[in-house]
């Protein structure tokens, strides 16, 4: 998959139930579609949210009960009443993207988390809603696993996010200030010592966060539980490779490779 928020993931996995897997590919296919809008290609910002727009109207027509016309909604909405899936969750993450198009800086950690929040958190909320299993404990540990899945992913991107034509940072701007890292200094890819220390902290953050909603793939049986710790063993993998390479992610992305899967399903099993 290409390096974006949701290639970790699952998308159609075969670890998942077969009679799920459509209804995950289809949510899948509007998640990607809308965050095209907000981080592909060089359309004004206005044309964006415009997209994004579109994509409100055909959940507000499909609350309701009115035609739906695009074919990422037509193939979604049986999926949606089928499931009883909550259409405030395709809400908040139209939210998040939105937010991408105009937002490049976040505060601190707390600002960071609520951006989590709405764009990674509704999807592992909607896998639980397709399972009938959204308790309110699964549903915490779902947010722990997804939110840490988001910061994984920026901490991944760190280069990339600052060298894009509007750069963005997703690394709180306390801790930055707090350990004498400047935008300037992330924009320029320095790596510093100073850089590094502020990635080890908030590589461990990511890494207790994920531990937090690990026991998730635990209590949940069969394929679900397995897809589960996969997805956590996982994204712990990457914060492993990012540790290994010095905290260095100017020089190299950290990505899972060949050699890779065999631990994390070893782990995952």
């Amino acid at each position: 998959m290409a390096a974006d928020h949701y290639e970790n993931f699952p998308v159609a996995s075969v670890l998942l139930p077969a009679r799920l897997r459509e209804p995950v590919a289809a949510i899948y296919a509007f998640a990607r579609g809308a965050d095209d809008f907000a981080d592909e290609g060089d359309l004004p910002p206005e044309e964006r949210l415009a997209q994004l727009d579109a994509y409100r109207r055909e959940l507000d027509a499909i609350a309701a009960g009115a035609p739906t016309g695009h074919p990422v909604f037509l193939r979604l909405r049986p999926v949606i009443a089928g499931h009883a899936l909550p259409l405030q969750l395709f809400r908040d993450l139209l939210d998040a993207f939105a937010q991408d198009v105009v937002k490049t800086r976040y505060a601190d950690y707390t600002e960071l988390l609520d951006y989590c929040r709405r764009s990674a958190n509704p999807v592992g909320r909607l896998l639980l809603h397709l399972f009938g299993a959204a308790t309110p404990e699964n549903l915490r540990q779902s947010d722990a696993v997804c939110s840490a899945l988001q910061l994984i992913n920026h901490w991944q991107d760190v280069g990339i996010d600052a060298t894009k034509p509007v750069p963005r940072i997703y690394l709180p701007q306390d801790d930055m200030a707090r350990v004498g890292v400047t935008d300037d200094a992330v924009c320029r890819r320095v790596a510093s010592a100073d850089f590094f220390n502020l990635m080890r902290f908030q590589v461990d953050r990511a890494r207790a966060l994920m531990l937090e909603g690990a026991p998730l793939g635990r209590r949940l049986p069969g394929r679900i539980g397995l897809e589960i710790r996969a997805i956590v063993a996982g994204g712990l993998r990457i914060l492993d490779k990012i540790e290994a390479v010095g905290y260095d992610v100017f020089s190299r992305r950290p990505v899972l490779g060949a050699l890779d899967w065999p631990r994390v399903l070893l782990r995952a099993l």
